[in-house]
């Protein structure tokens, strides 16, 4: 007795093959047995019908939600100083402008000193241009002195331009130091504002905290627009168009492809898709770990043969060597039908094959009509 064929109570339920016939060639054999309807039921046999379905076979991948770098705002102190008050608090909701925090810095009061003696400077050489230029209108003086005194001008405007600079660089807005110039009351602290609207997502500091030029005291974020990055292993084959739509497991979310990695994570030895998220971003939190599923790419020889394409149940497709079947429920039994596995994904595969759209084919108790199969085989 073989050893693949069923235990001999088992076997006795099933009847003998009535006919077999060729389909790809000699070695592709259908062989149709009768099984009766509560023979099925005792053997624990279940049918399913069979549908085209082009994208139902997909791949499950790890992927995390971040939020794009265009939405995220890393608020860094311009000078060294001291964290004198923190205007917001953690998870808060901020408008673009809106004040932050203020810091207490000796830098600052040493650029605002520069900016008042620039200035003065200037105001010096400005009127000393003038006047060298209206006596030369009247004859007194050669025109040398203009052209030395425009000189010293522009040498003035020079040092004022570059003391404004650097207070933009320490993080004062344009007004304020324009005021400050006018005035000539430099100010103690400086307000920093956020410069997008969105959510408080983390404060690193605390009032009375020293920090050093530019020190990351606070992140902004926008959280209305999210990118996924899917963790792809590297011996996938990275081919998913960018626009592929992408769904999370799970929750109602959906995504689209923008781009893939060129690169290989040299420690996760994985590759890097990310996709957008579309429409509803709020069952995703920034940093969460999901699982999303890919629709398997089919190969050049599977696209051109889509009308024979299905997809059904791994649990369906058996094996004799290396031919897969499907067994196709019959008028008064089951036909095992040659097939070809084009694509696989975690619990479906993607199969080409002579079938059509309706046929019933065994999805459970497979492994006992395999077993009254080959014994049909055995018998020819």
């Amino acid at each position: 007795m073989r050893s693949h064929l069923l235990p001999l109570g088992l076997a006795a339920l099933l009847l003998n093959p009535v006919v077999t016939h060729t389909l790809a060639g000699a070695a592709e054999r259908a062989a149709k047995f009768a099984v009766s309807p509560e023979q099925m039921q005792a053997l624990g046999i279940q049918t399913a019908p069979l549908q085209n379905q082009a994208d139902s076979v997909r791949a499950n991948f790890p992927a995390q939600a971040i939020v794009p770098p265009d939405r995220e705002q890393v608020v860094s102190s311009p000078v060294a100083g001291l964290i004198s008050q923190i205007l917001v608090q953690p998870n808060q909701t901020v408008r673009r402008g809106a004040p932050l925090l203020r810091i207490a810095s000796p830098e600052l009061g040493q650029l605002q000193l520069q900016l008042l003696q620039a200035a003065a400077r200037a105001t010096l050489a400005r009127q000393a241009a003038q006047r060298e230029q209206a006596l030369f209108d009247e004859g007194i003086i050669p025109q040398r002195r203009v052209q030395e005194a425009q000189a010293g001008l522009k040498e003035a405007e020079a040092a004022l331009h570059q003391a404004k600079a650097g207070l933009r660089l320490g993080g004062l807005s344009a007004v304020m130091i324009e005021r400050i110039a006018d005035s000539g009351k430099p100010q103690d602290s400086i307000t920093l504002a956020a410069t997008q609207g969105g959510i408080v997502t983390g404060i690193a500091v605390k009032p009375g905290q020293r920090v050093d030029a530019a020190t990351a005291l606070l992140h902004v974020a926008q959280t209305d627009s999210l990118w996924l990055e899917i963790q792809l292993p590297v011996s996938e084959n990275v081919n998913w168009k960018d626009g592929t739509k992408v769904k999370v497991q799970g929750r109602d979310v959906t995504a689209r492809i923008l781009s893939a990695s060129p690169t290989v994570s040299s420690s996760s030895q994985t590759v890097t898709l990310r996709a957008a998220v579309e429409g509803n971003t709020g069952q995703i939190r920034p940093g969460e770990f999901v699982t999303v599923e890919l629709p398997i790419v089919a190969t050049v020889t599977t696209r051109a043969a889509t009308q024979d394409s299905w997809d059904v149940p791994l649990s369906a497709v058996v094996h004799d060597g290396n031919q897969a079947y499907l067994f196709v429920r019959t008028a008064d039994g089951f036909a095992a039908r040659p097939v070809k596995v084009a694509a696989s994904a975690g619990q479906r595969v993607r199969v080409q094959g002579p079938l059509k759209a309706g046929d019933q084919i065994a999805v459970s108790g497979v492994v006992v009509l395999k077993g009254a199969w080959l014994d049909a085989k055995g018998g020819k």
